[in-house]
């Protein structure tokens, strides 16, 4: 039975790719405390052990998935990419370039002093920098360098990617979370305290919930003598100065009318009225609260609003709270970036293009939000292909261009290009939002699964030979891999503190960013009992996440 099973996935090659997917993620979901292997590494080791039999894939698989891996990489962060090198994200962008040239760097130094190959050099930089994308462009820069036995080369990229990557995940949080603080001698807990209190300069003395709120309506009695009587809607929306509360709709005389700010109400009317709930509860002690079912029949819909304007780019919530836009429109959630950091809302927490609002509201109310600063993002199964093909071709061609300088093909290679065609239309899309869509379960398989079946196909075409590279150079591999990830972590905090001037609640939450290690900013964030810290984390994660891949490349060309 065994021996079947052994010939057929030898025979059905698509079989051994599934499997080792499934082992996988079942093993990347198993937990050590809080460590973890994730997919990607648990897919390599499968891979691995899978390749003892010796199965054959064909390399284009492999092509196509990393190409799809790497154009929704930067489809999704594209706007963060752009914003960052173009806008007040810059210092943070230029961060991310400074951490990321020391972490190449301090690989090409390891591989050098180690007198490792191209092959582990490569391998070297995806574990010890957990940027598994590397292993990609390493690869096609390998085949195009023209090195004797490019095979033997590829084959120890996992070798090395393995032995180091362990560290490479647990090292960066520790380093951040544990020695971070130290290094930079502070209380982050205080620092963060600090920079939330300064976040929350102009808050209402209702807090921010009485700017942006959940959705709550109720309906109630205008009856003689209160202070509604007699004023117009838009008079009796500005009473309460603590509270933002809005009439929805009017039963006058029995019946359900239009109404604008302008109309006035009378004793008897019947308004449904939409606030927080400590203010509507408040009201009853002014007005009679009415059981009407149908006056409380009202559309309301919670949507996901994607930022596009201009006009709302680099505003506070406090300042975007008093447009008219913003009536009747209660704020759940902001999320940013590529890994949806969760964005504290706060007065002075800015907006910027890209950003995702959980909104809650009437349709009207809604779509009048919708009209004056982006798009709803509602739940949709078709992704554009027109574009989304267009713009892999184009630029892959783009990549596949080369120049000799001394002998040596210079190239961004089909890789390369691809990437940076998913990073413009992830940006175009951005801004422009009537083409290039890329529903998110759509891109969580691009992104998840083109990457591990990538991988997988990387494992079982080095499984043979993996076991005598771990044997010659595995101890070194681990040593060099603690080198290469701990030296950019223990410089990066001071360059943030003295060179870029980052607040200490925000410095290592960009350094995290920079590393691309949204688990180590998580760590941090425990540390701090605040997710402060993550509002330094996207800009650099983009712009790194873009480098850092493309280093596999350089690599290569840094070592031949």
């Amino acid at each position: 039975m065994i021996d079947w099973i052994f010939e057929t996935l030898r025979s059905k090659p698509e079989l051994a790719i599934f499997l080792a997917l499934a082992g996988g993620y079942y093993i990347g979901k198993v937990k050590l405390g809080t460590f973890s292997l994730g997919a990607v590494t648990g897919t390599l080791l499968v891979g691995l052990l899978i390749g003892q039999v010796g199965i054959d894939v064909s390399p284009q698989v492999k092509t196509m998935f990393f190409t799809m891996f790497l154009f929704a990489v930067g489809y999704s962060v594209g706007p963060q990419f752009v914003r960052g090198v173009a806008r007040d994200g810059a210092p943070q962008a230029i961060f991310a370039v400074v951490v990321s040239v020391l972490c190449l760097l301090s690989v090409w130094l390891a591989a050098k002093l180690a007198g490792y190959d191209v092959g582990l050099a490569a391998g070297l930089l995806a574990g010890s920098q957990t940027i598994s994308a590397s292993i990609g462009l390493a690869t096609d820069a390998i085949n195009a360098s023209g090195i004797e036995n490019p095979k033997a080369m590829l084959d120890q990229i996992p070798v090395a990617y393995a032995v180091s990557y362990i560290w490479g995940t647990v090292g960066t949080g520790v380093i951040l979370s544990v020695l971070g603080p130290k290094i930079l001698r502070i209380d982050l807990v205080e620092e963060c305290k600090k920079y939330e209190a300064e976040l929350s300069k102009g808050t209402p003395a209702g807090g921010m919930g009485s700017a942006w709120q959940q959705f709550q309506i109720r309906a109630f009695q205008v009856e003689a003598g209160l202070p509604a009587v007699g004023k117009s809607v838009g008079e009796v929306e500005r009473l309460n100065k603590d509270s933002r509360m809005y009439v929805e709709r009017i039963r006058r005389d029995g019946a359900i009318i239009d109404f604008d700010s302008g109309t006035v109400l009378r004793a008897g009317d019947v308004v449904a009225v939409s606030g927080r709930t400590e203010a509507l509860v408040a009201l009853q002690d002014r007005a009679r609260e009415i059981p009407d079912r149908e006056l409380l029949d009202i559309p309301v819909e919670s949507v996901d609003l994607v930022v596009t304007s201009k006009n709302v780019n680099e505003r506070t919530l406090i300042e975007l709270a008093q447009d008219e836009f913003a009536r009747g429109v209660y704020l759940d959630k902001i999320t940013r970036g590529a890994t949806s950091i969760d964005v504290p809302i706060l007065a002075q927490t800015k907006l910027y293009r890209g950003d995702i609002l959980r909104i809650t509201g009437r349709k009207t109310h809604v779509a009048r939000l919708e009209k004056a600063i982006g798009y709803a993002d509602r739940p949709s199964e078709m992704t554009d292909m027109i574009w989304v093909g267009l713009f892999i071709v184009v630029f892959g061609l783009i990549g596949a261009l080369s120049y000799k300088v001394g002998g040596v093909p210079l190239t961004l290679s089909t890789s390369g290009g691809v990437l940076i065609g998913g990073l413009v239309l992830g940006w175009l899309r951005g801004v422009y939002p009537t083409f290039g869509r890329l529903p998110a379960p759509t891109q969580w398989f691009m992104n998840s699964v083109g990457l591990n079946v990538f991988i997988a196909i990387v494992g079982i075409s080095a499984g043979p030979g993996f076991i005598d590279g771990l044997k010659s150079a595995g101890v070194s591999l681990f040593l060099w891999g603690v080198f290469a990830t701990s030296v950019p972590m223990l410089l990066a905090p001071l360059i943030g503190k003295y060179i870029f001037k980052f607040h200490p609640a925000i410095n290592l939450g960009c350094c995290g960013g920079a590393r691309t290690s949204t688990a180590s900013v998580a760590m941090v964030g425990d540390v701090a009992k605040s997710n402060i810290p993550m509002l330094g984390y996207t800009v650099p994660y983009a712009v790194s996440n873009t480098l850092l891949t493309l280093w596999g490349m350089v690599i290569v060309l840094m070592m031949v």
